[in-house]
């Protein structure tokens, strides 16, 4: 029989011979070591794919919200393997109690729809996250033996918790509508974009933007380009290089360097800490709006504060203004004596540092910035501004950015350090072995380090007005011309980046 040979056929047959299946198929499954994120080739070359068959199923929304689930679900399922059934769970579950608690009128059984729906989401943070810190403590107390359990943390666990519960107590707040449409609610807690490290994206924003099946214009695209490779340029090129090549080495080992290296690496890691998580936030905001739907900034120049208070409001908002909504004003807010306010605020405080981690270190962490904004409301009250005094002077607003970095960034060796033992060895440095004198030699052996930091912090402090403009600019462009400087930028930040990929920090939260 004559086989008829065309050149689909010999087309076929070459891009097969490309293919490794043995080495598609790990690509594909589940790795532990090789998470998709957003900083790696692979992720690149999925999400282009993903998008270009999006595109093919513009006239079919059902269609493209079905395919966004799946992806978003294999997505998830990269990180945490079969913890994505975890998470579909979560879905259905609080689909369920949303329809239930928005047919009840009985303010007792909604009360308790709302306590099962609480109930189970921090059972689940106990359970994951925190058991094996209780059981350490109590052994540690105890003076007996304790060998760590075996339990693996799904990712974003702390993420897609937070955003449950926010939406059925909205419900019972009546400031929202349970969703109807259970693929609705599954495409809300399942999206990939804040999935595995926020922004905390409420479904009272996100649920609406849902039903209308939006589409991304042509400007909404730009500015998610722009977003995409400035938070690559935060992660890759300013918050990997200087943690690979200075932070990480002095705080694993801090007596081994001078004072002014273990203040170097403090503001360091606060400069990295701040690229890394913004960064992942950016590009979390871009690829949502590559999608059509806009979230809120979850950062705004943080290191700009001349208070605490402030700071709160401008670093990580949608985890502090979660905090405020669903943990401070539950308490009594300031809605109470000023003692009691200030209990509240601490508190608050000291739980959001437990819910970054299983350690003591956050808990202190959390327990210094509850302790800033109290000692600040207090000085507030105690020493109101005389009349005709000034606030808005330009030495006025130095001196309180200079106090509240420090404080903030003193606070940041808490996040960072192993053991309060190496924080106490950073301080020691830092007042009592100081050596000015070798700030010669740091910046000659740390060049590149130093140059990429005062860099980062430049972009940082610089107005926001000049990045609003540089963003338009890119919006404006053609196709062509930005997929042009998007490649640029691309092959850039693979010729800079490190060897191995260098984790999101916040994925472990």
């Amino acid at each position: 029989m004559l086989e008829i040979v065309t050149p689909f056929h010999r087309l076929w047959e070459t891009v097969t011979s490309w293919i490794d299946a043995e080495r598609l198929r790990a690509v594909m499954l589940f790795d532990p070591t090789s998470p998709l994120l957003f900083n790696t080739g692979l992720f690149l070359l999925l999400i282009v794919a993903f998008f270009m068959f999006y595109r093919l199923l513009s006239r079919w929304s059902g269609a493209r919200m079905v395919c966004l689930i799946l992806f978003s679900l294999y997505f998830y399922y990269k990180s945490s393997a079969e913890c994505c059934f975890i998470l579909l769970g979560v879905c259905i579950s609080d689909y369920l109690l949303g329809l239930w608690l928005g047919n009840v009128r009985n303010d007792l059984l909604r009360r308790g729809i709302v306590a099962l729906n609480v109930v189970m989401n921090v059972g689940m943070l106990v359970y994951f996250k925190y058991l094996n810190l209780i059981f350490a403590t109590f052994a540690s107390i105890g003076n007996t033996g304790f060998d760590a359990l075996d339990i693996i943390l799904p990712a974003g666990i702390s993420f897609f918790t937070f955003r449950s519960i926010s939406y059925i107590v909205d419900i019972y707040r009546g400031t929202l509508r349970p969703a109807t449409n259970l693929l609705d609610y599954i495409f809300f807690l399942t999206f990939f974009p804040p999935l595995l490290a926020g922004p905390v994206v409420r479904a009272a924003d996100m649920l609406p933007q849902i039903r209308r099946r939006p589409v991304a214009t042509h400007a909404m695209v730009g500015a998610g380009l722009f977003l995409i490779m400035a938070g690559l340029i935060k992660k890759v090129i300013v918050a990997d290089y200087i943690s690979g090549n200075f932070v990480d080495r002095v705080f694993d080992n801090p007596a081994m360097f001078t004072g002014l290296e273990n203040l170097m690496a403090v503001y360091g890691f606060t400069l990295q800490l701040y690229c890394d998580f913004s960064g992942y936030s950016d590009m979390a905001i871009g690829l949502a709006l590559l999608l059509g739907f806009s979230f809120k900034d979850n950062f705004n120049a943080p290191f700009k504060s001349q208070s605490p208070t402030e700071w709160w409001r401008r670093w990580h908002i949608s985890l502090s203004t979660w905090l405020r909504d669903y943990l401070y004003i539950p308490m009594g807010g300031s809605r109470c004596s000023t003692r009691r306010a200030y209990a509240n605020q601490f508190n608050t405080m000291l739980l959001g540092g437990l819910w970054h981690g299983a350690s003591w270190m956050y808990i202190i962490w959390g327990a210094w910035n509850g302790l800033l904004l109290v000692l600040h409301k207090a000085l507030r009250k105690a020493f109101p501004a005389a009349p005709g005094v000034r606030r808005d002077q330009w030495w006025r607003r130095v001196a309180n950015i200079f106090l509240t970095f420090n404080l903030m960034a003193l606070g940041f060796m808490f996040f960072r350090a192993r053991s309060m033992e190496h924080v106490g060895q950073m301080v020691g440095q830092i007042f009592t072995n100081f050596h000015a004198s070798v700030a010669p030699q740091l910046v000659e052996g740390y060049l590149a380090v130093v140059l990429v930091m005062v860099a980062g912090y430049l972009m940082h402090f610089a107005p926001r007005s000049w990045s609003d403009k540089l963003r338009d600019r890119y919006s404006a462009l053609t196709p062509v011309w930005q997929a042009v400087i998007l490649a640029l930028v691309v092959l850039v930040i693979i010729q800079v980046r490190s060897s191995r990929i260098v984790p999101f920090i916040y994925l472990q939260y």
